[in-house]
């Protein structure tokens, strides 16, 4: 197989990309610091089908989608992202459902000297089969240890390396001799676009119960500020005009005025025993609720006596 010299290689490069923006519209920007190629021909493999990894370097990357802009202008929004080790996968399906793809295909690694620690890295107490020469290079580390038969004893739980810090040569060191690999790497997701729009990858956690729970928030905080001011608005006016019948039935109560809306109120007040009666069906329901808890307690403490007694 003959391979192509590097202008021909460009151009190919220059009119992939051209037929990934053409294609799709939906791309993620990822990150692949610490990715492998083997683990990289994975992720392309799991992919297949569903969308498209384009990798490459930063200025062809650039020069790329500079030559579309002219075309899509929206891909400006692009060229900020492109640093570092960088990538694009392009896809048209379900972005959540390419999201777990992608960040399900990772890799347990050790932990490099030098090397960012992506999340904290806790030692559990116990037995690490080590001989008692090694007690000096615990000691170095403030590692609290003992000698139990013949081997060092770790003590107590401890953070040895902290998340977004540098991991040390030494605890990189005990790391390795512990036989620990405590980071996973793979394809980090930065940032989504999705015609036309750059957002945060957390977008994607927001349910339709997230959105609506904050829209009834704002709602009711619109509702509030124009009560508070006496502006009429679409959210106040529902409750102006609550506040509105409960000052027409105190005004009817106290003059004695028969209106059909306050009938059920002037019956209350004339004999409360009714609203005892309305309210016992609930009362009687939460006690019954109530015994079936305590019976079902007390028959989870029986079977735990297991039939017999103390002096039997």
């Amino acid at each position: 197989m003959v391979k192509e010299d590097r202008s021909t290689w460009k151009s190919n490069y220059f009119l992939k990309i051209e037929r990934l923006f053409e294609t799709y519209s939906r791309l993620f920007v990822v990150g692949a610091d610490n990715v492998g190629s083997k683990q990289m021909q994975e992720t392309r493999i799991a992919l297949r089908g569903k969308a498209e990894v384009l990798m490459g370097k930063n200025t062809m990357m650039r020069k790329a989608i500079r030559g579309q802009i002219s075309k899509y202008p929206s891909l400006e929004k692009l060229l900020p992202l492109v640093v570092g080790n960088v990538g694009f996968v392009f896809t048209s399906e379900d972005l959540t459902e390419i999201r777990d793809l992608i960040l399900s295909n990772k890799k347990k690694a050790p932990a490099r000297a030098g090397a960012i620690a992506p999340l904290d890295v806790y030692v559990d107490p116990g037995n690490t089969g080590m001989g008692p020469e090694k007690t000096s290079f615990f000691q170095a580390l403030a590692i609290p240890t003992k000698i139990t038969k013949g081997s060092i004893e770790i003590l107590s739980e401890i953070h040895l390396v902290k998340k977004d810090e540098k991991v040390g040569a030494s605890e990189a060191a005990l790391l390795q001799m512990l036989n620990i690999n405590p980071f996973f790497y793979g394809l980090q997701i930065t940032a989504v676009y999705d015609e036309g729009s750059i957002f945060s990858p957390s977008v994607l956690d927001i349910t339709d119960d997230d959105i609506i729970k904050s829209f009834c928030s704002g709602i009711a905080n619109i509702a509030a500020v124009s009560l508070a001011i006496g502006y009429p608005t679409t959210a106040s006016v529902p409750h102006s005009i609550v506040n509105g019948f409960k000052n027409v039935a105190a005004v009817c109560l106290e003059a004695d005025i028969d209106i059909p809306q306050i009938q059920t109120i002037k019956e209350y007040l004339a004999d409360p025993s009714k609203f005892a009666v309305a309210a016992a069906p609930a009362a009687t329901e939460a006690a019954v609720e109530e015994k079936k808890e305590e019976k079902k307690e007390e028959s989870e403490e029986s079977d735990d006596d297991m039939g017999f007694g103390l002096f039997d």
